[in-house]
């Protein structure tokens, strides 16, 4: 068939011209082609009881100021024991007449580097005594040490899971003292010593990090008899920032003295915990009500994330033996396993990433401190890391809920092409580039020690 030459030409200068605008807008016709490819991925959860960040047993192993941290037992403790996190409680006791003398500083210092250095955190406490008589410090002398603190709090919170509003009475625990209103008998004068001695603790602590108090009665008459509005949650206020710890959890029908007015109490620390850290001991056994029903009721509706490890020995083995032991170390904190996942299978530099994963947190808390999440594009061929934000917060996860994170992320313009991994980052801000402080999620192949991350079992193609 002969071909006329003026039909031929035009068709030639179509063709270039749909090339000539191919090249022009290549991304917004790659993007297009992305959003109609997607791969579908179901995840497998896990049973493992493994270590994470800021949850679960701690181990107590004597008094911090004295009883140097051993780098090994430490790294046994994160490796073998899936233990993330030990207790300091540490003693002023020979400085309450005068300064903190800058051995003990050092002490404090060397102590906090220790647990970085093995990839732990600390839930820290001082106090001036153990003895019951409460022969701790006054008011003046107690904001002067923090004071003296301060420095190290600011430079060290990276490592602190949480503290505890320790100073007053024996052990740091607020009952036995002899300067701030002793064994109940507290007048207007010394709550007002109270609260300054928080006041000062919530000041020279970095905002990011939250204190405890040791029973719901103390933070009521401080601060509000109300629970936290959800809507303050997380907002740096005083209110925000001030968790509980129960040490004799379980231990009587009032918890030793926790408790005040249970039928007040009990709704107000389940609605407060939902936003606040909380955690703490046993003290006692004390069944039925030490036993493994009540303590799963109570470990969950006050959402619980750290309990330790080495008391009361009689509570922890009726919890073994009464089979609740594993249920109650995998859902201490946060526990997150990824269910579904809908990714697209190619993409362009410069384009839309469309991605859709729920996550659900099978814990009885949710994490209290701030917590990133990125979404990872690793090239397979050079390993190079691409880390993109997504606009979530972990905190907002709520224990017995699923989120779904359903957010479009723009690629680099300069994205190399070839086949990349996508994964899940949720690393702690302030150690984004340590493995051991990243979240690992509980499901099955998914979970990649040396990064950090987890593998989302799903390739883009970059092209």
């Amino acid at each position: 068939m002969v071909r006329s030459p003026h039909r031929t030409a035009l068709v030639l200068a179509v063709l270039a011209a749909l090339f000539s605008t191919s090249a022009a807008y290549g991304a917004h016709v790659y993007t297009k082609a992305d959003s109609a490819a997607a791969g579908e991925v179901t995840y497998t959860p896990s049973t493992a009881n493994f270590a994470n960040p800021e949850r679960g047993l701690y181990h107590h192993t004597g008094d911090c100021d004295k009883n140097d941290f051993s780098p090994d037992t430490l790294a046994d403790y994160r490796d073998n024991q899936g233990i993330s996190q030990v207790m300091c409680v540490f003693y002023l006791a020979e400085f309450k007449s005068g300064p903190i003398d800058q051995a003990a500083l050092t002490q404090l210092r060397e102590q906090l580097a220790t647990v970085r250095d093995a990839g732990l955190k600390m839930v820290l406490r001082f106090a001036y005594t153990t003895s019951t008589d409460g022969d701790d410090a006054p008011k003046d002398r107690v904001l002067a040490h923090l004071d003296q603190l301060a420095p190290i709090l600011r430079d060290n919170s990276d490592v602190i899971a949480v503290m505890q509003g320790g100073f007053i009475g024996a052990w740091g625990e607020w009952y036995y003292t002899q300067n701030f209103g002793n064994a109940g008998s507290v007048s207007e004068a010394d709550w007002a010593n109270r609260k300054a001695v928080v006041d000062k603790l919530l000041t020279v602590l970095p905002k990011g990090r939250m204190v405890q108090l040791r029973t719901p009665k103390f933070k009521r008459t401080l601060y509000s008899p109300d629970p936290l509005p959800p809507t303050q949650a997380y907002d740096g206020s005083a209110r925000a920032r001030l968790g509980h710890h129960n040490d004799c959890f379980l231990a009587s029908p009032d918890d030793f003295g926790t408790y005040e007015d249970p039928a007040v109490e009990y709704p107000y620390l389940k609605d407060e915990t939902k936003y606040l850290a909380m955690g703490g001991e046993t003290c006692g056994q004390n069944p039925p009500r030490s036993s493994c029903p009540t303590a799963l009721e109570e470990l969950s509706g006050f959402h619980w994330s750290y309990l330790n490890a080495d008391y009361h020995p009689g509570v922890l083995a009726d919890w073994k033996s009464g089979g609740c032991w594993d249920e109650l170390t995998r859902r201490l904190g946060y526990r997150f396993t990824l269910q579904k996942g809908s990714y697209p299978d190619t993409a362009a530099p410069g384009g839309s990433l469309p991605v859709k994963v729920s996550v659900k947190n099978d814990g009885w808390a949710s994490p209290f401190n701030p917590r990133d999440v990125e979404l990872v594009l690793r090239n397979d061929a050079t390993g190079k890391l691409h880390r993109l934000a997504l606009d979530n917060d972990p905190r907002t996860w709520q224990p017995g809920t699923t989120t779904t994170l359903d957010e479009k992320v723009t690629l680099p313009a300069d994205l190399a092409q070839g086949t990349y991994s996508l994964l899940l980052n949720l690393p702690d801000p302030r150690l984004p580039d340590r493995a051991a402080y990243a979240i690992r999620l509980a499901n099955e192949d998914t979970w990649e020690k040396s990064s950090g991350m987890n593998d989302l079992l799903h390739k883009v193609t970059v092209n």
